[in-house]
């Protein structure tokens, strides 16, 4: 496990992340709270622009609970098909959308505990919900999270939830909404698996990782 970085550097590492990327944004595709819930369900294991593509006719037709209860398990798989786990996941999707129906009205509820009770939701895609809908900041660590903020020392962890739980005590709060999108899209871009960035990292000289690229 990584060294932890000082509340200063931290600070210096968010400060960098805002001036380069003042508002960070999901790369998914949405246009309510309800099709985002839907999106992130149907990301697990899957690309963000491969998502984008299956759901850009989807979201056409069913852009509300009812709409994709509705629309129907058949005519959803068509649409999601290309993506992986398709089958599964349209299943969770017309089932949790019933339940939206039929407990909230048709509405996403506001809580990480209603929400993960809902098919297919678990702890990262309720955290996604709350913080970019409602700018809950809550920590959703993914792969790419959870391997910065162990590279970095930002937040280090052995698993996913001590490294959410890291973040939220060691990030500023001036900076926890928009945390974890700086910390993905640098994991993403940069701060790759295989072959990290490093010449072209704007934290380089901050970072504890030993093994930077030249």
């Amino acid at each position: 496990m990584a060294r932890e970085l000082d509340y200063h550097a931290i600070r210096e590492i968010f400060d960098r992340f805002r001036a380069s990327n003042p508002a960070p944004k999901s790369e998914l595709c949405y246009t309510n709270p309800y099709t985002l819930l839907v999106a992130v369900v149907l990301s697990a294991q899957a690309t963000d622009a491969g998502v984008n593509r299956a759901t850009e006719a989807l979201f056409r037709v069913a852009d509300s609970a009812q709409k994709m209860v509705d629309l129907g398990l058949e005519a959803l798989t068509e649409h999601v098909r290309t993506i992986g786990l398709f089958r599964q996941k349209a299943k969770n999707v017309i089932r949790l959308s019933e339940i939206l129906v039929a407990e909230h009205g048709g509405e996403v509820p506001k809580s990480r505990a209603a929400l993960q009770a809902l098919p297919g939701v678990g702890r990262k895609t309720a955290n996604v919900v709350l913080n970019v809908c409602w700018h809950y900041p809550a920590q959703a660590v993914d792969t790419h999270i959870f391997r910065v903020a162990n590279r970095t020392g930002i937040a280090p962890g052995r698993d996913v939830l001590m490294v959410e739980r890291a973040i939220e005590d060691r990030v500023p709060v001036d900076f926890q909404d928009h945390a974890h999108h700086w910390l993905i899209l640098h994991g993403r871009y940069t701060c790759k698996a295989r072959k990290p960035a490093c010449p072209a990292c704007l934290i380089r000289d901050l970072c504890l990782y030993e093994d930077k690229t030249l």
